[in-house]
């Protein structure tokens, strides 16, 4: 669907707003990525209280 072929309503709707349905990414993170991470952080907590274990 090319650009000038759409139809926008009035924007008077109770405050809902239609922004524009393509928008620009500055960068992208996959699934797997996020969950990697949170695997790293979870393991690091866990080594930190086994070497340190009067700190938390």
């Amino acid at each position: 669907m090319s650009k000038k072929d759409r139809i926008y309503m009035p924007m008077g709707a109770g405050g809902l707003l239609r922004y524009q349905d393509e928008e620009k990414q500055v960068f992208k993170i996959k699934p797997r990525h996020v969950v990697i991470l949170v695997v790293l952080i979870a393991f690091l907590e866990v080594a930190v209280r086994f070497i340190f274990p009067g700190i938390a």
